[in-house]
């Protein structure tokens, strides 16, 4: 591979005798820089970003969904749908794979293309097949991993490996609904309030959410976000003062 227009210059002195908080130092150091490194490696073997929800960009590193890139969401399948909205919304086609109880209208009220979205709502045992063949047809997959107590379709690190050099191919990327090795990033819904009780009755009509995102690039520092998941128009976006719901909140710990 050709070398970057960039480049991080590292000069290690003689350590040998040195205290051990200069130790501990030297260590910081080398850390921040291989996650430098790590980000500028991904600008340069990235070929693209697919388009992201404005609200999202920050949670990502690079602000975007990268081509070949792995994300995981953590209890949400909200937050997960939220990923696939930016690439749907500019016409690609997205697929779920292994999450049967599914809203659709939630799915569509979120702004995601019906027309263009493939559903898998029980792949059994082809599990990794059926993954694998649509990443090389649609831009973004979304799928929840099989459970651990199905030996034969258990994701190991040798099939994620494997799905990972897919995705690189093709280009696409992988949002998981739960655990997966190596991801880009992990989002993870911290906390929840509802918008829509009055004096004890009424429906639930928008929600806040905190959002916490994990990532190697960003060297152990976790980045978090306040957003409506949904919100009034039943939408994803950043939170705005909203004199006519915040009076209204109440706090509801159910994710999702």
């Amino acid at each position: 591979m050709a070398p970057s227009s960039s480049s991080v210059a590292l000069t290690v002195d003689d350590d040998l005798g040195a205290p051990e908080s200069t130790l501990a130092g030297t260590t910081d150091v080398v850390r921040e820089l291989q996650a430098r490194i790590r980000v500028m490696q991904r600008t340069t073997l990235d070929t693209r970003a697919l388009p992201t929800h404005p609200a999202l960009g920050e949670l990502l590193p690079g602000g975007a969904l990268a081509a070949g890139g792995v994300y995981a969401v953590d209890n949400s399948t909200t937050l997960a749908l939220g990923l696939l909205q930016g690439p749907s919304a500019a016409g690609s086609w997205c697929a779920i794979v292994g999450v049967p109880d599914l809203g659709v209208e939630a799915a569509a009220g979120l702004g995601l293309d019906l027309e263009r979205l493939v559903l898998v709502p029980h792949p059994g045992e082809q599990w990794l097949s059926v993954v694998s063949a649509l990443i090389d047809v649609v831009s973004v997959v979304l799928v929840k991993p099989p459970p651990a107590a199905q030996g034969r379709v258990r994701l190991g690190d040798a099939a994620a490996s494997r799905l990972a050099s897919r995705l690189r191919q093709r280009e696409a990327v992988l949002v998981s609904l739960g655990e997966w090795p190596r991801t880009d990033a992990r989002l993870t819904v911290t906390a929840s309030t509802w918008a829509g009780i009055g004096a004890g009755f009424g429906h639930l009509t928008a929600r806040q959410v905190t959002v916490s995102s994990a990532s190697r690039a960003w060297a152990g520092r976790a980045k978090s976000r306040r957003l409506w998941l949904p919100g009034p128009d039943q939408r994803l976006e950043s939170v705005v003062a909203r004199d006519d719901i915040a009076p209204r909140l109440v706090r509801h710990e159910v994710a999702g």
